[in-house]
């Protein structure tokens, strides 16, 4: 008589998508799978792939919260595992709230990958103040699900300490242990030439409150072969849509903005899977920008890289990491590239590696989880899964030129206003039904009055190049 094999761990992971969720680039924008930030698929995938052993199997369970999901969580899944990024900022106090509500009902374990409060590069956390009950309550409620929770860096564990918690540990972010244990790089010239490829990013902030703008300006003016890297949303529906609802994406001076130069010359990109983000980096030289998981990115394929901090979430972890790195409040506007190249070193982040991630498992560890690198393949299994998708490409500037872009865009447009015409019929017999006036009628062209506004601009900009197209030649 043989024992059962014992039943495998179901891991609950909060990600906006597995990294084996394959959807066209429209459905990524319109279902927006990273979270408004394509930087946070970086950690989450990083995390899917350390969990996944012979003895756990990890799921994704969305970005969102919804604390009536706990009873189907208790009596589904093994543990919850939350990766997080900067979470401890005012715009994210109201989710905060939410996930804390869910964890109050859980009765599994809970375990907080690399949490990070968000302060400006002096490590003020006065703006901070007013969310420190929700903060408190939060860390609490992590604290009373597990034996500890995991920061990012320093500011966050004496932010944390500050407020009486002693169970913190200072782990990074999951996205520096892609790889396991090793960690490889050194720089593949001497110097940077106008023959190099460079990729630079940033956010709007950095462009408008520390003027990144002009660091890419010069950096665009001086190599022909740079290209900028974007991560928000918003930036994605410039490039693909060429508009976009949010207000800040008519800041003019970034490179996903239509009128500026790098998106008319097609040199810039944004990734919704971290492992073509990854791949595609390889052929670069370098890069450099305020993004911490855009270099990051590079770092993981083996790109020398530099990160201009502009608050204490990046700079925390390129200070616990050993990641080159300068404070964009005293970088001159008109740095080279090459300067920062060559100033650059990996000593640091090479040789502390190893016990960084020994600490990093050993938390976890401590936490009830288990490591592909020491309990599985190393991660084998999962990279062989990865590698036989379709992944979809990379968002790159539409430009009215560029006919052939037109046909997937037109086919999601069309699937989309036939849903809402579905969705518009349901719910007028609804209201029919409700009201008892089965006579109501809709007129011709009602319809498309009930469609949402990006729809309607998106249509607006994509009849300009295909009436282009069919209008006969002069």
């Amino acid at each position: 008589m043989t024992d059962e094999p014992a039943r495998q761990k179901r891991i609950l992971l909060r990600s906006g998508k597995s990294p084996f969720d394959v959807a066209s680039l429209e459905q990524s924008l319109h279902r927006d799978v990273f979270a408004t930030n394509a930087g946070n698929l970086i950690f989450s995938d990083a995390a899917h792939k350390l969990l996944t052993t012979p003895r756990a199997e990890v799921f994704s369970n969305g970005i969102r919260t919804d604390p009536s999901a706990a009873a189907r969580i208790n009596e589904e899944f093994d543990v919850f595992v939350v990766p997080l990024a900067n979470a401890f900022r005012p715009t994210f106090e109201r989710p905060l709230k939410r996930m804390t509500q869910l964890i109050k009902k859980l009765r599994i374990p809970v375990v907080v990958l690399g949490v990070g409060a968000q302060a400006d590069l002096k490590y003020n956390a006065d703006r901070l103040k007013p969310m420190e009950p929700t903060v408190k309550e939060f860390v609490s409620a992590v604290l009373d699900h597990s034996a500890s929770i995991g920061v990012r860096g320093e500011f966050t564990e004496q932010y944390l300490k500050n407020m009486g918690f002693q169970d913190v540990e200072v782990i990074g972010c999951p996205s520096m242990f892609m790889h396991g244990e090793t960690f490889t790089l050194q720089k593949t010239t001497e110097s940077l030439t106008t023959e190099s490829r460079i990729s630079v990013n940033g956010s709007h902030s950095a462009v408008r409150s520390h003027g990144l703008d002009a660091i890419i300006r010069q950096a665009h003016a001086r190599y022909p072969h740079v290209r900028f890297v974007g991560q928000n949303l918003l930036e994605a529906e410039l490039l693909h849509w060429r508009e976009t609802a949010n207000p800040i994406g008519a800041q003019t001076s970034m490179p996903t903005h239509p009128s500026h130069p790098m998106y008319r010359e097609g040199k810039v990109r944004i990734y919704v899977d971290p492992a073509t983000w990854i791949e595609e980096l390889r052929a670069f030289d370098f890069s450099f920008g305020s993004r911490i998981h855009g270099n990051i990115a590079a770092l993981l394929a083996g790109v020398p890289s530099t990160v201009l901090c502009s608050d204490s979430r990046t700079l925390e972890l390129c200070r616990y990491f050993g990641i080159p790195h300068r404070k964009i409040s005293e970088t001159p506007k008109n740095i080279d590239p090459a300067e920062l190249y060559e100033a650059a070193d990996f000593s640091e982040l090479v040789n502390g590696h190893k016990e960084r991630f020994l600490r990093f498992t050993g938390f976890m560890e401590k936490n009830g989880l288990e490591n592909t690198f020491h309990h599985g393949d190393r991660g084998k299994a999962f990279d062989a899964q990865l590698s036989k998708l379709a992944l979809p490409p990379a968002v790159r500037p539409w430009t009215e030129t560029d006919p052939d872009a037109m046909s997937s865009r037109l086919s999601f447009m069309k699937h989309r206003m036939d849903e809402l015409a579905e969705q518009n019929a349901l719910l007028l017999g609804q209201l029919q039904k409700k009201a008892g006036t089965v006579n109501i009628k809709v007129q011709p062209g009602e319809g498309a009055a009930v469609l949402p506004s990006a729809y309607r601009r998106a249509r607006r900009v994509v009849g300009r190049p295909v009436r282009r197209l069919l209008r006969p030649e002069q």
